[in-house]
């Protein structure tokens, strides 16, 4: 809705001014003929923000979070099964939002379905914020008559699969601290308290043991050639972002990170699940096995196993089993895939394959739990081999010299 300056004359003939909220200037005109004004002169409000307007839109602008998708399903859902009309719910929707992002998005949908647009083609026309594994879904319940179960449905996969990925960071945040800790650390002493040990050493002119020497020279290589080191480092670091977004680099990260120490297990398992309940809801949704699981295979966010899912996919289309193709793609326990082949027999797969992804998503939230005891040992390895070469390379030189002084 935009606003507009309008100037007319009254049944009396009076010459009045002010301001109105209307979609369009035609819809204004026609708002002021109801009042009994006859419009002159209609034109769109043009709002200066301040410094302070446009901070806060740049705060609320940006990448759609899942919390936002959860919270407008969820609303979607309440105004459908209202019986409201999608345009007039959208809009009100968009009229509430801080999320200036979201908010346009929102009000080109309503835009597209007052051309007479379907709801699942105008959210087409914004992949970045709705996924395909969105649209399919309002598609179909657009399709069936039931838009509420869809949004349910949506709501449902968005809060388990955002725990989920909850689950996966705070897998990886513990070591990574530590680690970021350490690399400072190592960083601070080679380029401060190594090299005044160092000048103090050379004072006595003294052999110097082994680990001491190798101190120095690490120290003497950091402080010498750091501007190489940060050039070098930044260098590695844009290098590895931009392979990671080739397919072959994504092909690969995606398998290397689930034979990671310690947290491979807990990324194999989250994916699984993952895979799991968005098959299990487009399935209960009335997708066809085939567009389900190419669907699943985008969604699953890891190239190595969306290929395997392809693998499934292909397998289907050649009539064989789900057991049978989940089977031969090596991804499933011997439980889950007794589970699948029950579905299959009864004819319950989407409701079994929502039990195995409880089951990953149970083992998932243990395993996490038990992280950090896995963790902190090989962490007090580490840090205690650290200063351990710390304290021989300082000591025993001082140590040394005291000998020599007795």
């Amino acid at each position: 809705m935009a606003i507009y300056q309008f100037r007319g004359r009254n049944a009396e003939g009076q010459l009045v001014t002010g301001q109105l909220e209307a979609p369009t200037a035609d819809a204004a005109a026609g708002q002021l003929s109801g009042r009994g004004v006859t419009p002159l002169a209609i034109d769109e409000h043009q709002h200066r923000q301040s410094w302070s307007q446009r901070w806060e839109q740049w705060q609320n602008s940006g990448k759609i979070e899942t919390v936002d998708l959860i919270m407008f399903c969820r609303q979607m859902y309440t105004i459908t099964r209202a019986g409201v009309p999608l345009v007039r719910g959208i809009r009100g929707l968009a009229a509430n939002l801080r999320h200036v992002t979201f908010r346009e998005t929102l009000e080109d949908i309503a835009d597209r379905l007052e051309s007479g647009l379907e709801l699942s083609v105008a959210m087409r026309h914004h992949p970045n914020v709705f996924n395909n594994l969105f649209v399919s879904i309002v598609s179909v319940g657009e399709g069936s008559g039931s838009l509420e179960q869809a949004f349910q449905q949506l709501a449902a996969y968005l809060e388990r699969d955002q725990e989920t990925v909850k689950s996966i960071k705070a897998a990886l945040r513990y070591p990574s601290f530590v680690l970021i800790a350490l690399a400072i650390a190592i960083l601070v002493i080679n380029v401060k308290v190594i090299p005044a040990f160092a000048n103090m050493f050379s004072q006595f002119g003294a052999q110097l043991p082994l680990p001491t020497r190798i101190l120095i020279g690490v120290s003497d290589f950091f402080v010498f050639f750091w501007p190489y080191l940060l050039v070098a480092a930044v260098g590695t670091f844009f290098w590895v972002r931009h392979y990671l977004k080739t397919e072959a680099g994504a092909l690969k990260w995606g398998r290397k990170k689930l034979r990671l120490p310690v947290i491979g297990d807990i990324i194999e398992r989250a994916s699984m699940a993952r895979y799991a309940r968005s098959f299990s809801v487009m399935l209960r949704a009335g997708l066809p096995i085939n567009v389900a699981l190419d669907l699943c295979a985008r969604a699953i966010d890891n190239p190595y196993l969306g290929n395997k899912i392809r693998d499934i996919r292909a397998g289907v289309e050649r009539g064989e089993g789900l057991f049978q193709t989940h089977l031969n793609s090596g991804m499933f326990t011997p439980l889950v895939l007794q589970m699948i082949s029950v579905g299959e027999e009864s004819g319950q797969v989407d409701q079994l394959l929502s039990e195995v992804a409880e089951f990953y998503e149970r083992e998932v939230d243990y395993d996490v739990k038990r992280l950090s005891d896995r963790i902190e040992p090989i962490m007090i390895v580490i840090m205690a081999s650290f200063v351990l070469i710390l304290a021989l390379g300082i000591f025993l030189p001082m140590w040394e010299m005291y000998n020599i002084q007795q």
